[in-house]
């Protein structure tokens, strides 16, 4: 098994794609927009890629935030609200922001399990600040860290009980960006001090299954090179300072933050401490090139893999799609429009 992520070209597997996944043996999937058309085809497509390896808990994951980050749209799934909903709710009523994001959370999950989807990258534990770049803005669930862990923690709690897990992001903090990392790398100067706030959402759900590294330069920490591909960010904020052991992955390394090639890129990452690369765009060029850089998976990061994979478990005596939704409606409906 290859330590990597990889994206698909569209809503079928390609002779090539098969042919090179079978010998590859990636580690899971990311699915985007051009790879769904519809519920059918897109469990059709799940269950190919299960059927390839042979393994019912293979990773396989999609961005299905809420809001302007949905990959599975309405009229065919339901519509889902951004993050910042909840983060209103929590002024007005704490324990109801928490129950909706839950009842949200648990919803979402329903959808992607119905679908063979079995990872999502949620929730973002970013925590806003003034000024920053728009790209978390309503993405996130605010300013003030122990409101973002609560909800964060809500989040997980939802996705498993749907049989979904979930992926905390973006380590250790894309808060305080002043660019967007899908256009630029960003540099973020704060003190050590300062980055305290960033860290705690973090420290908070250290036990979190799955984390996902920030294309982001942190000067307190390694003015050189970004998250992704810093040893000492990786090994001493992450892993130490955080006190995360789940399975990490790095961000998609065909954002415009990280320059070189990508499976040099891929390569690096994982030389600096991640647990997986993610490679997202499915362009066979790349991926062959990172299949041929890339070491086998360590013991470790296939340990917390399978570890990763064990904490979802569907609750099928659980409420049904339509009350959670029902649920989480009722509880929103307190939030001024």
């Amino acid at each position: 098994m290859k330590p990597v992520i990889f994206g698909l070209s569209g809503e079928t597997l390609t002779a090539d794609e098969r042919a090179f996944f079978s010998d590859a043996q990636p580690a899971g999937y990311i699915l985007f927009r051009r790879n769904i058309a519809g519920r059918q085809q897109l469990r059709a497509l799940t269950g190919d890629l299960r059927a390839l390896h042979g393994r019912d808990d293979l990773l396989i994951m999609i961005d299905q935030e809420g809001g302007r980050v949905a990959r599975m749209q309405a009229p065919v799934w339901p519509s889902f609200p951004p993050a910042a909903v909840f983060d209103r709710l929590y002024d007005i009523a704490p324990s109801s922001a928490i129950a909706a994001a839950r009842a949200n959370a648990h919803a979402i999950a329903l959808t992607l399990s119905e679908a063979g989807i079995t990872v999502d990258a949620l929730p973002l534990l970013d925590v806003r600040q003034e000024g920053a770049s728009d790209i978390m803005g309503d993405r996130t669930f605010g300013a003030e860290p122990m409101r973002v862990a609560a909800l964060g923690r809500a989040v997980i709690e939802g996705l498993e009980r749907g049989g979904v897990v979930g992926i905390v992001k973006h380590m250790p903090g894309h808060g305080r960006a002043l660019v967007d990392s899908h256009l630029d790398l960003p540099v973020v100067a704060a003190s050590e001090e300062e980055l305290l706030t960033d860290l705690a959402p973090f420290q908070t759900l250290k036990d979190a299954p799955i984390g996902m590294t920030a294309h982001v330069v942190y000067t307190a920490w390694d003015p050189d090179l970004p998250a992704s591909l810093s040893p000492s960010v990786i090994g001493t904020i992450i892993r130490k300072r955080i006190g995360f052991d789940g399975l990490l992955m790095s961000d998609d390394l065909d954002m415009k933050a990280l320059s070189g090639s990508i499976p040099e890129l891929a390569a690096a990452c994982v030389a600096a401490g991640c647990d997986l690369a993610l490679n997202c765009w499915g362009r066979m060029d790349d991926m062959i090139g990172i299949a041929n850089l890339l070491p086998d998976i360590s013991a470790q990061a296939k340990a917390r893999l399978d570890r990763a994979m064990a904490r979802a478990s569907l609750d099928k005596d659980g409420p049904p799609l339509e009350q959670l939704l029902a649920t989480r409606d009722a509880l929103l409906a307190a939030v001024p429009a």
